[in-house]
């Protein structure tokens, strides 16, 4: 396997699974373990990379712990993190030494990192193609690499974001955030109406071993548009037009595209592969 990505779960075959087969537990105890002093460390990156890019924003996220299949059933366990920890720690110059020190202490080399769980999606439109973005050069990860459609799922609590607390987000609330975050990327970065996808299906989960271990939730969607009317909507730009400069359409075989696929990418097409294995 590529050594950027590790299969972490994958779903049963050939179906994946459905948002009513999946639940999600939240508790404090599954949040990021704190380093003493790591704090001041994470603030003088973020500060850091905020003059570089001052366009950062650091928002709540979902801290991925851990995930079990009983049967038919998902349990994500999942705790609250934020974007700009993931920055100080998953994407720092001192992740292997976080993972070293986490397994160290706990057994666990996640432990002391930010571990926010991403989303992502192999749309395939109704001419069998599949949707991958050109990234911008000026975003933060992967820039000018091919990637999926995907983001991250956020708490949605009508309070303050430093006020977020896990008892103050229903779990079913949890799980229809994971599924619904990604069409809302789908829609915000291609620009494909809510209407025009299906539900997601959920595939499994990769991580990311250049963001030492980074978790994505990674789905497939169907789409009712052909590729050229796909491309259209595309140009035209939706919210998030900035993070891509061009769309492309791979059939079933990536070819020479795959050492242009940035991670994310690669363990969404793995698991596409091992799920479903070209069912439709």
């Amino acid at each position: 396997m590529d050594p950027e990505i590790s299969i972490m779960l994958q779903c049963p075959s050939p179906k994946g699974l459905a948002e009513t087969e999946v639940r999600a537990e939240l508790s404090p105890a599954y949040d990021r373990r704190q380093l003493p002093g790591g704090q001041a460390w994470i603030d003088s990156v973020w500060e850091a990379r905020c003059r570089y890019s001052p366009w950062l924003f650091n928002g709540s996220k979902f801290r991925l712990h851990s995930a079990q299949l009983d049967g038919g059933s998902l349990t994500f366990h999942l705790g609250l993190t934020c974007y700009k920890d993931f920055l100080g720690t998953n994407r720092a110059g001192m992740a292997r030494h976080l993972q070293q020190q986490g397994w160290q202490d706990f057994g666990d080399s996640q432990a002391y990192l930010a571990e926010p769980l991403g989303v992502g999606a192999m749309v395939h439109t109704a001419d069998d193609g599949f949707v991958f973005l050109r990234r911008s050069m000026r975003v933060g990860e992967a820039p000018g690499l091919v990637d999926i459609p995907g983001g991250h799922p956020e708490p949605q609590v009508d309070v303050p974001e430093e006020s977020i607390r896990s008892e103050n987000l229903p779990r079913q609330m949890v799980v229809k955030e994971i599924f619904t975050s990604i069409l809302r990327e789908i829609r915000d970065e291609v620009n494909l109406p809510l209407p025009t996808l299906s539900q997601p299906v959920l595939l499994g989960i990769a991580r990311n071993q250049t963001s030492a271990g980074r978790a994505s939730a990674e789905f497939y969607v169907r789409c009712s548009l052909m590729s050229e009317q796909v491309k259209q909507r595309y140009e035209i730009g939706g919210p998030e037009a900035q993070e891509s400069t061009g769309i492309i359409f791979i059939k079933r075989e990536t070819g020479g595209m795959w050492r242009e696929l940035c991670p994310s990418a690669k363990g969404a097409v793995r698991l596409y592969t091992l799920v479903q294995g070209g069912e439709q």
